[in-house]
């Protein structure tokens, strides 16, 4: 049995004796057949092969109106305020930002836009076989949905199952599947498909992603959906060269749609001199703002090339904590408990939420009273609980809570024959809370019963060094670089 937990309203901030009995009870559970094949990747290889993976995302933009600048990718703290329930009404004033930077008055100067996807890397042993799930959030400030209404933060992401890791990115490893948001909808395309397209340079391996516009289109795409990219990356090259049109074919949708934007790896140095991409500056924001709207076919010459940064999900899943000032950030309401047997730390190693039983809320505070959805902590790709769509729809679906329901009442198993309960060995935590660590892997196959998927619940001490694991989900990795423009080092 694991240690009696204390109560989720308590602060829980020094509970080293429950982390050290939970690190000594769980290890009990991990199999044995993994435990002589257990061997980890170094904090250096995990950034490298989220680095080696990064997706490339071709956009479509809205820029009309004067609203040139609403489709760039940023980040949480691109207006340096520290404060996130005004991120959608600071970003409606991005034209003016670049207005500002292309007349040169200093006006917005100390904003840093920093493009960013907010990444996670989740390390396991499989029986003998290293394995990886790459979690890479595309970050938008703003979005506004069918109804045409605005909403704050835009919460669309691409996974991948990276499969027989041996080393460094490269080595012989494969993607066994890949998942992207579409709405409430994950669909999922396995190795082999022809969806699964790749741009492949010899310092990464980039998944070809289409992101649509930031605006309504009811009954098409929009809203900055994701979808697979059908052609591969031998049409773009010869476009590019070229100069034709740019546009890309998507999955589950007939033709080809426009692309505005190429947002590409700053760290993926052979894309970035492929597709010539450049970072967004106070100096360059002008000439990187795409003016043209959804409707608008244009060569690839016209085609902005932006380069992203990557940057952690446990960068901001501390704000969601009871203790960490989530009011500024978060409302009150719908609060999550998470049983943590190690801390969230910085890239420095120190805690910033302590373990034990700790309290999040997860709805976000938006100043202008207009959104109240759900933010990382409240997410199901957080604990790989949502559900695998093949197909995409314009009109969303496929967002059942069903399967994330019954994994946190444990009433249904997993392929291997455990319930989340059984798996971590919390059987307490049946409707009560959710352990730091449950995480769901599928198998990358839909399975149209509802409330039931297939794959396995990672096991007990799955994530301890000792057995070949990581949790990158509450680790930050990549340096923060406080202040700096895009670009700088």
């Amino acid at each position: 049995m694991r240690p009696a937990l204390p109560s989720p309203t308590s602060k829980c901030r020094g509970s080293t004796l429950y982390a050290v009995l939970a690190v000594v009870l769980v290890g009990l559970c991990w199999p044995s057949r993994a435990d002589a094949q257990a061997w980890s990747l170094s904090p250096a290889q995990r950034k490298a092969f989220l680095q080696h993976y990064a997706p490339l995302i071709l956009k479509r933009g809205n820029a009309d109106s004067g609203r040139h600048g609403y489709d760039w990718v940023t980040s949480f703290d691109f207006d340096r305020d520290g404060n996130f329930s005004n991120n959608k009404l600071n970003w409606k004033q991005v034209p003016q930002y670049i207005d500002a930077a292309r007349a040169g008055t200093g006006a917005y100067s100390g904003w840093r836009i920093r493009p960013t996807l907010y990444t996670a890397l989740i390390e396991y042993m499989d029986g003998a076989s290293k394995d990886l799930k790459l979690i890479y959030h595309v970050y938008h400030a703003l979005d506004k949905n069918a109804a045409g209404d605005y909403q704050l933060h835009d919460w669309e992401r691409v996974e991948l199952l990276v499969t027989h890791v041996v080393g460094n990115p490269g080595g012989g490893e494969s993607v066994a599947y890949a998942v992207v948001t579409q709405h409430k909808r994950n669909v999922v395309r396995r190795a082999g498909h022809v969806d699964l397209n790749f741009l492949q340079t010899p310092s990464g391996k980039h998944l070809l992603i289409w992101q649509a516009e930031w605006s309504d289109k009811l009954a098409a795409a929009h809203g900055q959906e994701l979808r697979f990219v059908t052609d591969p990356w031998s049409f773009f090259a010869g476009r590019i060269a070229s100069a034709g049109k740019a546009e890309a074919g998507v999955n589950n949708d007939g033709g080809r749609k426009n692309v505005h934007y190429a947002f590409v790896p700053e760290d993926g140095m052979d894309a970035v001199a492929t597709l010539g991409a450049l970072p967004i500056t106070y100096a360059t924001a002008d000439a990187l703002a795409s003016r043209y709207d959804n409707g608008k076919t244009i060569t690839w010459p016209n085609v902005k090339r932006v380069t992203y940064e990557l940057q952690d999900l446990a960068d901001i899943l501390p704000t969601h904590w009871q203790f960490g000032g989530y009011a500024t950030h978060w409302l009150d309401t719908s609060p999550i408990d998470f049983y943590l047997e190690s801390a969230i730390t910085n890239e420095a190693g120190l805690a910033e939420v302590s373990p034990g039983m700790q309290r999040f809320f997860p709805q976000t505070r938006d100043i202008e009273n207009e959104d109240d959805r759900e933010g990382y902590i409240a997410k199901k790709w957080l604990l790989g609980t949502f559900e695998l769509n093949d197909s995409a729809s314009d009109f969303g679906g496929g967002g059942s809570n069903a399967f994330h329901d019954n994994a946190y009442a444990s009433t249904v198993v997993d392929s291997r024959g455990r319930t989340r309960a059984s798996a971590s060995g919390y059987p307490t935590s049946a409707r009560a809370f959710w352990w730091q660590h449950d995480y769901f892997v599928h198998s990358g196959v839909a399975d149209s019963t509802d409330g039931v998927e297939q794959g396995f619940w990672l096991p007990g001490g799955w994530y301890l060094p000792e057995n070949g694991g990581f949790d990158g989900r509450w680790v930050q990795l990549f340096d923060d670089r406080p202040g700096l423009e895009s670009g700088q080092r």
